[in-house]
């Protein structure tokens, strides 16, 4: 297209215009003048623009902007001779990233122009334009140095410097003064939790009161946030400055202190200890049917506790199940998976179920079937053109056809090499018997988490439902081995396989 019309004319050529303003502050009459300078500039020089790239509000000092990228991209057609810019700062503020580009470019048989700044058509004109890119980054690092130093004047007198604004104060003349409504709350806040009293508390006497956070219930993250902000003291830092002049002190210092004390401790001490809850997630409440979760709490002796505690109690709804000790209800599991699993009529059922599905795995593998199958075709057309090509058949057509098969060929022998890892090792009956005798003496932890489906807890009887090889437990306890009263923990025992 772009070659028939310049036949027409010698004389004219096409261009795009990209314009950018930088500021929030510009507004649109600043691309609509860029796009009017840069339009009469090409009328008057013969060039024909066929169409415009703008970015708004996006800096200059790097080229992560999608106007931009996107005409940089499009230069590769070659529908175009020249980019139009109201000035070179417009293209790049960065003399490296303008290089670059610019080679892109020129790459793609396109020009960079200022309808602002005249170069002449000579060498001088590498120099001129090395001294715009240089003044245009300049002009960038300085306006920054600028602003930099007037926000740490702002700062310096006490002036609020934008941003969001922290709750409990407000902006009255540039400066940040105590709201005292919301300052109330505040100190409310701090002094409740310096006293021990629980952030979920806390918000709790909040609600009720009517009092909200930006209209909604206080969140918890919301509260710790407050309780951790050293503006509420007075203290304000920036990098390495503090500036105490700023925010007015809300919360005493001696309270913000005894805060900030609980707020370490809490952070570094006892609560941050990970312990590992083996029968997380698999435990339920059989008088609610609730879950049971695990909880940690804190003896009169100052001891740590950790146990299991049906989730419907803990929310009051009625139910009277009682907690368990984490470390005895443990043991207790394990042992029944080593004793009971270990018994021939459990171990038989296992063990018939792991063969049925090893045999139907192995059986019902029609994705490395069929994979087997075209590999064997492609390879067969592969014979047929390689004697095509002995008997002096050669042309574009078969060397093309070659290429496509064995490509093709090497993608399926990948994939095969997928699906054969798929199929397991066959095992026989003694392999997989002795398998789980001596996994279950050395990892009787592991099979908690393969095995058991769920627990369903009483106070006096223990439900436990297995995984199976064939299908997912049905909690009916016809299909179940029942076993009574074979612990020290006082628990009948009843096991669903």
């Amino acid at each position: 297209m772009k070659q028939s019309y310049q036949s027409q004319s010698n004389q004219l050529k096409t261009a795009v215009i990209y314009a950018r303003y930088s500021s929030e502050n510009q507004t649109e009459q600043s691309i609509e003048g860029q796009l009017r300078v840069c339009t009469d500039y090409a009328k008057s020089n013969n060039i024909v623009i066929v169409n415009t790239y703008i970015d708004r509000a996006m800096t200059g000092t790097n080229d992560n902007r999608p106007a931009f990228q996107q005409m940089l991209k499009d230069s590769s057609n070659g529908n175009w001779d020249y980019v139009l810019v109201y000035k070179f700062d417009r293209f790049s503020r960065n003399k490296y990233e303008t290089a670059i580009h610019k080679k892109t470019l020129k790459d793609n048989g396109v020009k960079l122009r200022s309808a602002t700044e005249y170069l002449p058509d000579t060498p001088e004109a590498i120099i001129m334009e090395s001294m715009f890119e240089g003044y245009a980054e300049y002009y960038s690092a300085e306006l920054s140095q600028k602003v930099k130093r007037g926000m740490n004047e702002t700062r310096l007198k006490g002036n609020f410097t934008g941003g969001n604004l922290l709750y409990g104060y407000k902006i009255v003349n540039k400066k940040v003064v105590i709201n005292e409504e919301e300052a109330e709350i505040v100190r409310y806040i701090y002094e409740q939790y310096s006293y021990d009293v629980a952030v979920k508390d806390i918000i709790k006497v909040l609600t009720e009161r009517g009092v909200y956070y930006k209209g909604k219930e206080f969140l918890r993250n919301t509260v710790y946030n407050m309780l951790k902000n050293e503006k509420y003291s007075g203290i304000y830092r920036f990098k390495n400055e503090v500036f105490t002049d700023m925010y007015p002190r809300i919360v005493p210092q001696n309270i913000f202190d005894r805060v900030h004390k609980k707020i370490v401790a809490n952070k570094y001490g006892t609560k941050s200890e990970k312990i590992d809850y083996l029968l997380r997630h698999k435990l339920k409440c059989g008088y609610c049917g609730s879950t049971v979760t695990a909880e940690t709490g804190t003896a009169r002796s100052g001891k740590t506790c950790h146990y299991y505690k049906c989730f419907g109690r803990k929310r009051a709804n009625g139910c009277t199940k009682s907690i368990v000790k984490k470390n005895e209800f443990e043991t207790l599991i394990l042992t029944i998976l080593e004793t009971e699993l270990n018994k021939p009529e459990i171990m038989n059922i296992i063990v018939d179920g792991i063969l049925k599905a090893q045999e139907s795995n192995s059986r019902e593998n029609a994705v490395l079937s069929m994979l087997l199958s075209e590999k064997k075709q492609i390879e067969k057309s592969l014979e047929n053109i390689m004697k095509a090509i002995e008997n002096g058949i050669i042309s574009n057509t078969t060397n093309k056809r070659l290429h496509e098969l064995e490509s093709k060929l090497e993608d399926i022998e990948k994939e095969l090499l997928i699906e054969n890892a798929k199929v397991e090792i066959a095992l026989t009956e003694s392999d997989i018997r002795e398998y789980f005798k001596e996994t279950l003496k050395l990892e009787a932890k592991a099979f908690v988490s393969i095995l058991i489906k769920e627990i369903e807890m009483y106070d006096d009887t223990l439900k436990i439902y297995f995984n199976t090889p064939n299908s997912s437990i049905s909690p009916d306890k016809s299909q179940g081995f029942c076993f009574s009263n074979t612990n020290d923990f006082g628990y009948k025992i009843e096991m669903y396989i």
